[in-house]
């Protein structure tokens, strides 16, 4: 019994670790455009798609194109559509997205067509890891190390770099930023196109494991959302602690009650809003208020 939850909780990791990629763009997003994506998950997708269609055609040299290729996307549409909803209601904002991802997926339908997809991981990450009573296949520990590799590479981004600086300030007060002479709205798009870029990455690393289909981001985008609100809208450690925790109930529960593991995920966001309602690491964000 116990070696089966040391195993389950490998695998929770591993999912946890996609989760918080996704829920990282997510929080971005938010916190600095203000917006409650729910085409998120198309980015996702994605990512997924461009990455299996790149690759046929050009190998594992296919990879960071078809990354790039989602993050200009994701520029394209805000600078069409996302930009004109800054200063609508958040209600609007919701149901354009909403709307967004309906479309975006019946795009993809038609392009890539219904049925999924398999994209098989490397040959030599096909097999199993054995640490005594501990056993977890080699790809999902590399999706754990991909995972934490990009999670430092984006803290270092964040903390040394101007335009990591510029967002940081800007999720504060965007105002000032723009009293400053920095170029909002071109930092707007960037952060846009940043978190669809950890949208599109966490889709990669996830084709191998998941089915690659039209659906993939409806069924990303709500435990993304969970992790989010767990974690508290805006909050980077947030996303990461909350992403792992949902990762690990979901592993765990299927194991013991294969059919509530969904609702596992919902009730621990339950319990976490009665006691802490705007998250683990939720604040007051005055410009939301």
């Amino acid at each position: 019994m116990l070696d089966m939850m040391i195993m389950q909780a490998g695998n929770g990791l591993a999912l946890g670790f996609l989760y918080v990629l996704i829920a990282l763009g997510l929080s971005i997003i938010f916190g600095l455009l203000g917006i409650v994506n729910f085409a998120h998950g198309v980015f996702f997708a994605l990512g997924a798609y461009f990455s299996l269609t790149l690759f046929n055609l050009m190998g594992w040299w296919g990879i960071p194109l078809a990354l790039v290729i989602v993050c200009v996307i994701g520029m394209i549409t805000e600078v069409l559509l996302i930009r004109r909803l800054y200063d609508k209601e958040p209600l609007i904002s919701l149901v354009v997205t909403f709307g967004l991802a309906l479309l975006a997926e019946a795009v993809i339908r038609a392009i890539w067509g219904p049925q999924g997809q398999p994209f098989s991981a490397p040959a030599w990450l096909n097999g199993v890891i054995i640490m005594g009573p501990f056993i977890i296949a080699s790809y999902r520990v590399a999706i754990m190390v991909c995972a934490i590799v990009i999670l430092f590479g984006f803290w270092m981004f964040m903390n040394f770099t101007p335009f990591g600086r510029v967002l940081r300030a800007g999720s504060r007060d965007p105002q000032m930023v723009q009293l400053l002479g920095i170029n909002l709205p071109h930092v707007l798009t960037g952060t846009f196109g940043l978190g669809c870029l950890l949208a599109a990455i966490a889709g990669f690393l996830a084709a191998p494991i998941w089915t690659v289909a039209p659906t993939m981001g409806t069924n990303a985008i709500m435990p993304a959302f969970v992790v989010v609100t767990i974690g508290g809208l805006g909050s980077y450690a947030g996303a990461i602690v909350a992403g792992l925790a949902v990762g690990l109930v979901q592993s765990l529960t299927i194991q013991f009650l294969p059919e509530a593991s969904t609702a596992a995920m919902y009730m621990l966001m339950a319990v976490v809003l009665l006691l802490r309602p705007r998250g683990l690491f939720g604040e007051q964000w005055e410009r939301f208020e």
